[in-house]
């Protein structure tokens, strides 16, 4: 007899995790850090506080980032650098990519 309650065997839905944890991009590491700081490749940091050249993907979060970290000055949106607009993306450069690795 086997215990209560425990599969003898793993779920298809436990090993789909695991192949979903291990083929999906999340972001750490060296291509991770590349990705968020918007330098190369386009990355998904779109916007650039002028005050501490800290990078955020959208206009919410740069307010949040704005209110914690400069609470004394005003928020102006237009002094924002766009990281996207003075950035040209080659085209043979692979995209920052959510999916994909390169196992097999």
């Amino acid at each position: 007899m086997t215990g209560k309650a425990k599969p003898k065997k793993h779920t298809a839905k436990e090993i789909a995790a695991k192949v979903d944890a291990a083929t999906t991009n999340r972001g750490g590491g060296k291509a991770g850090q590349a990705d968020r700081s918007g330098s190369e490749k386009g990355g998904h940091a779109k916007l650039e506080c002028p005050h501490c050249k800290i990078t955020a993907p959208d206009l919410k979060s740069m307010q949040i980032h704005h209110d914690a970290k400069h609470p004394k000055l005003p928020f102006d949106d237009s002094k924002l650098v766009n990281l996207h607009a003075s950035h040209v993306v080659e085209s043979s450069k692979p995209r920052p990519g959510v999916r994909g690795s390169h196992k097999n």
